[in-house]
């Protein structure tokens, strides 16, 4: 399975930096016995890996070869390939250059690399059907694209829309090759008019396409401003002291999920 990650982006929100915003230091990790910076996409990364992925592809910019430097060919195990996104034209034109990678017989999953989520094993709640989202609870979701459910089923995508229907947004999914095919057609189809993958999910629904919510995911920072830096901080500091408890329950605590998103 695949992994994709678009880290073409320009990162306007969060400007000036020296280098590219996916490589943002936020929070530590342990590496052999040393603690050291970690890079937001790092985060991503990982949740993939962790949901299966064998093989990532970085869809990156031109100018951004200090990401290349930074993960190389790899990343817990799992191979790294980089696919160059000339302009950054939106996610979908991002997701859909992968498709020079993926091979036709190969599902895919897509995360966003500067947001944090938890549980860091989410995806694999997701099932092997054509098309299903992760799903987390937010108080604003006018800022991210809402997903409206029946039941599980997906009924459409609020993108970035006042007084949405629903509190509950995307923050990764995941694809059957099949699926991840006909979304490239009908993108295509539509004239690659689509920037956000819920206008063309839209579009793919009301074709008779089908798609599925899971509500496992319980807070989530998208970390592309300085107020979601300083809301991702807050939340690895809390997950940080309460690790403790975690162990000690053998569970874990409950999270709130963070707003901190602003507009595009």
């Amino acid at each position: 399975m695949w992994g994709i990650v678009p880290a073409a982006g320009r990162g306007t929100r969060i400007q000036p930096l020296a280098f590219s915003k996916e490589l943002l230091p936020v929070g530590s990790r342990s590496a052999a016995g040393t603690e050291r910076p970690c890079a937001v996409s790092e985060y991503l990364l990982e949740r993939l890996v962790l949901g299966g992925a064998t093989k990532i592809c970085l869809v990156i910019g031109p100018n951004k070869s200090d990401i290349l430097g930074y993960y190389g060919d790899s990343f817990g195990g799992a191979e790294i390939v980089y696919v160059v996104q000339p302009d950054a034209r939106g996610l979908c034109d991002a997701v859909f250059h992968a498709s020079r990678v993926v091979g036709a017989n190969e599902s895919v999953m897509v995360g966003l690399p500067d947001t944090i989520w938890f549980p860091e094993d989410a995806l694999t709640a997701l099932p092997d059907v054509d098309l299903s989202f992760l799903l987390f609870p937010v108080d604003q979701p006018e800022l991210f694209d809402a997903v409206v459910l029946d039941g599980d089923r997906v009924t459409e995508i609020q993108v970035k829309q006042p007084n949405a229907q629903s509190h509950w947004i995307w923050g990764a999914f995941k694809m059957s090759a099949a699926t991840f095919e006909d979304l490239r057609l009908l993108w295509k189809a539509r004239e690659r008019r689509d920037e956000y993958f819920g206008t063309l999910v839209n579009s793919y629904l009301q074709a008779g396409g089908k798609a599925i919510g899971v509500k496992a995911g319980t807070a989530y920072v998208d970390v592309g401003t300085i107020h979601g830096y300083r809301m991702a901080l807050s939340l690895l500091m809390q997950r940080r002291q309460d690790a403790p408890l975690m162990r000690g329950n053998g569970g874990e605590p409950d999270n709130v999920a963070t707003n901190a998103k602003g507009p595009a």
